[in-house]
């Protein structure tokens, strides 16, 4: 063990990597958000601020969890993907929104993917990762017939939240 970390506990080790709540809601939003943009990753819902978002980037980057290279389609532009140690996280991604479906006040829009992910079990996740290993290291996976994982939990939320704005505006006195 180094004196760069406080133990050699697995746990431990692991958090000092992604523990913090912002470099877990980052992979979040890449995997679940196909988010690969400093002002994509800028506007997630819990409201990072630009300096913690770029601190987070640099540390994620310098982990081996993010590479970080240019875009193609914009000079000014970098383009973050996942590496392999960041998409091994799906399964506890998946069991983190379990866990918090369970025992949490949670929005029903926010945890559909959440459901989907606990019900698709260890098959979907493969699959999962098999997406985002295709999309952010390049095609090393054969790609699948099936929908998109990802594209399969989104359709998911939009439902979910066009039926609440449909009930909400049903529900809206006339005036």
């Amino acid at each position: 063990m180094t004196d760069d970390h406080r133990s050699g506990c697995p746990i431990n080790l692991s958090l000092e990597v992604f523990g913090d709540k912002w470099s877990l809601l980052i992979i979040r939003d890449m995997i679940f958000g196909g988010k690969r943009h400093f002002r994509e990753l800028l506007r997630s819902e819990e409201g990072i601020s630009s300096n913690i978002l770029a601190d987070r980037l640099k540390t994620l980057t310098e982990s081996g969890m993010l590479t970080k290279s240019a875009d193609p389609s914009h000079k000014q532009k970098a383009i973050y993907s996942l590496t392999e140690k960041a998409i091994a996280l799906v399964p506890i991604m998946a069991h983190l929104g379990a866990w918090g479906r369970r025992y949490l006040p949670v929005s029903e829009e926010l945890s559909i993917r959440a459901r989907l992910m606990e019900e698709g079990g260890p098959e979907l996740w493969e699959r999962f990762m098999d997406e985002l290993r295709a999309e952010h290291l390049g095609p090393v996976a054969k790609p699948s017939e099936e929908i998109s994982v990802r594209r399969a939990l989104q359709s998911a939320y939009e439902e979910v939240v066009g039926r609440k704005t449909m009930q909400r505006e049903l529900d809206e006195p006339s005036g």
